[in-house]
């Protein structure tokens, strides 16, 4: 009976695998990756490591046993739903005594586009009579702060209006996951995950300009001209709507919280926008 992490190597999953091993220890956790290379450094901590891709069927099979409990991180592939239904079903056969999955910040409610495949995948991990734990996060600091580069070039730019973003760091929702993870009395729990002081764009800019001792504004443009932006910027086609559709829920207020439970299950306040600012500076 394990503790088995999938997408372990990316970018929250490898910070799920610190704090576990900071609750557990090492042989009580699994990390399922893709890639052997990239997860050596998970093993060479002592984790099992069992190499399976969402697509690989076969493979993934093998990633769980009975009794596991199970973090579904949710994937970045455009076929991600159908994957996540996979690892559900493959989850089942297995056994595992209980599923948590990383959803979106108001679960059945977010209508916008980025959280269908959530909404989804929530109902199938009902649909499959498992017992689940959802972890509906928000908006991730880093969204912002690994984009500054081009914000100190030309400006935050977005169509998000004055709309409230109540994000937090990757490692705060990290943390919030191995605390359930590891923890009793999370069965049949949906949280409402995000930070505890909102911030607009507008605010966020003038923080970089703060730190940075450059000039930074928030440029707050029409959806279309940000569908334009987004696209001369070489993000993907199918991608960048969605994106479109992420600020205009933060300008519906979908995104500028619901709660504390991100602060209480991990015992401590959630690390400031500005925090998250100060560092990507210092790299």
């Amino acid at each position: 009976m394990s503790i088995v992490v999938t997408a372990a190597t990316g970018q929250l999953g490898s910070l799920v695998i610190d704090e576990l091993l900071q609750r557990v220890p090492a042989d009580q956790v699994v990390a399922v990756a893709r890639n052997a290379a990239k997860a050596a450094p998970i093993a060479e901590r002592g984790v099992e490591v069992r190499i399976a891709d969402y697509n690989d069927r076969e493979a993934l099979a093998k990633a769980f046993g009975a009794g596991d409990t199970v973090l579904l991180i949710s994937g970045l592939d455009p076929n991600r739903l159908d994957q996540h239904k996979t690892v559900i079903a493959l989850a089942k056969e297995a056994g595992v005594a209980r599923i948590a999955y990383t959803s979106v910040l108001g679960g059945p409610e977010a209508d916008f586009e980025l959280a269908a495949d959530h909404r989804a995948t929530e109902q199938a991990i009902l649909d499959s009579g498992l017992p689940y734990t959802f972890l509906r996060n928000g908006w991730y600091s880093e969204v912002y702060t690994d984009q500054i580069p081009v914000q100190l070039a030309h400006g935050v730019i977005g169509s998000a209006g004055d709309g409230r973003i109540a994000s937090a760091a990757r490692r705060d929702y990290a943390a919030a996951a191995a605390v359930v993870l590891t923890g009793d009395g999370h069965e049949k729990r949906a949280y409402e995950l995000n930070g505890d002081v909102s911030f607009t764009l507008t605010e966020y800019a003038a923080e970089l300009a703060k730190q940075s001792g450059q000039t930074v504004a928030y440029n707050n443009v029409s959806p279309a001209e940000h569908l334009q932006v987004l696209t001369a910027a070489g993000i993907p086609a199918q991608f960048a709507p969605i994106l479109v559709g992420v600020d205009n829920a933060i300008e519906r207020g979908l995104l500028s919280g619901r709660g504390s439970d991100l602060t209480t299950l991990i015992a401590r306040p959630t690390t400031p926008v500005a925090d998250t600012i100060a560092a990507a500076l210092k790299r």
